[in-house]
């Protein structure tokens, strides 16, 4: 028995050096940075990620970035990208070797008004045609954190994180199917305990003014006046800026961000409402970030609650995409949430999962949500995690 054993020693030592091998390179390296420009501002919602991979981020509202990558990134190049800026790249291990991690954006002055161009709303309608060929259309899996915040009375009373994948054939498309695998919720402050018959993610589709061209979001926008308003850039590429006006409602404008030779939507604003798109490795583009705020009509509030905290509740919203899986092999997802309110979801709560996941740095939005979360009761969020979750 011991001699069998003996015999199968250096099988066994080997297999417990392949594993740990194998572990050591799963191992994640956090980078981490701030990004500013010449005047040392910081620079929000820049497209930071690892050239010809589709590991990426977007920087928060104050510049700061955090990204996870192996070993087997650190002779990859790291690339930094937004509109109006010359794209900055550095290789990773000598990124990491900098004692000062902020990163200086150059301005990239451009100047159109010499050009003989379309007309303002000529481009929109070409951004709108060539929206399947310039977005990643083909199926691919985004891996979304889904941020949520109820308020009432202006203050947050109920905070819920979702993280999601998300089955999806670009914004030419109806959205895809969705799998949520992982939830965390706080303790429930509000007065009004709404739940959606349908998960919040669906409005990220809704409210995007370039959705499929027979869409009413898109026949909106033939009908819009357009204008210049200024100009910009994007990795190589110059940027129209374009102000629309809906005329039969003078409160709604819409600006968007448009390649002046290839048409693409790089970044949309309407109201409460922005979209951030990047490129893929494949050239085309994804979104990356977004945020919404939306309150109730009255209508849609039930009648014995009129008068009361109900008739304030808005929810706020930001997403992150953290990641976008090509491969069709690993595109497979199992639907779960499409049909629940997020608040609602029956999943078991996982707090090593979130410890590990590559969340961005905090940001405004998160900071504003938690600080009035736990002013309530004075509650750290993290004990309400524990207390409301499964």
């Amino acid at each position: 028995m011991v001699y069998k054993l003996l015999k199968k020693l250096p099988l066994l030592i080997l297999l417990m050096i392949s594993i740990h091998q194998l572990t050591a390179q799963e191992k994640k390296i956090k980078i981490t940075g701030l990004i500013l420009d010449e005047t040392k501002e910081t620079v929000p919602f820049v497209t930071v990620g690892i050239v010809n991979k589709s590991i990426g981020t977007a920087s928060t509202e104050d510049g700061e970035f955090s990204l996870l990558v192996s070993k087997n990134e650190l002779q990859d190049t790291l690339y930094v990208s937004s509109l109006g800026f010359d794209t900055y790249k550095i290789k990773v291990d000598e990124f990491l070797a900098k004692k000062d991690r902020s990163i200086v954006m150059i301005e990239n002055v451009v100047n159109l008004t010499t050009l003989k161009l379309l007309t303002p709303k000529e481009y929109v309608l070409k951004a709108i045609k060539n929206l399947k060929k310039n977005t990643l259309s083909k199926p691919h899996v985004k891996e979304i954190l889904y941020r949520r915040a109820a308020s009432e009375d202006g203050v947050a009373k109920f905070w819920v994180e979702n993280y999601i994948k998300q089955k999806d054939r670009g914004p030419a498309n109806w959205m895809g199917r969705i799998q949520v695998t992982e939830a965390r919720k706080s303790a429930d402050y509000r007065f009004w305990k709404r739940t959606q018959w349908r998960h919040s993610i669906v409005s990220m589709h809704e409210v995007n003014p370039f959705t499929p061209s027979d869409s009413e979001h898109a026949r909106n926008l033939k009908k819009f006046t357009w204008k210049k308003t200024g100009d910009s850039s994007y990795e190589g590429e110059d940027v129209l800026i374009l102000e629309g006006q809906n005329p039969d409602k003078k409160w709604e404008k819409i600006t968007v961000y448009i390649g002046l030779d290839s048409y693409k939507v790089y970044r949309i604003e309407r109201g409460r409402t922005l979209y951030i798109y990047k490129k893929h490795k494949s050239g085309k583009v994804h979104l990356s970030y977004f945020k919404n705020e939306w309150g109730f009509p009255k209508h849609m509030i039930p009648r014995e609650l009129h008068g009361t905290a109900a008739e304030t509740l808005h929810y706020r919203m930001e997403a992150f995409v953290l990641n976008v899986e090509t491969d069709r092999k690993k595109t497979n997802i199992v639907d779960y949430g499409f049909d629940k309110d997020m608040g609602s979801l029956d999943l078991p709560y996982h707090p090593e999962f979130w410890k590990s996941l590559n969340t961005p740095p905090d940001t405004k939005f998160y900071l504003k949500n938690k600080e009035e979360i736990e002013g309530l009761f004075g509650v750290p969020l993290e004990t309400q995690y524990q207390l409301s979750n499964q």
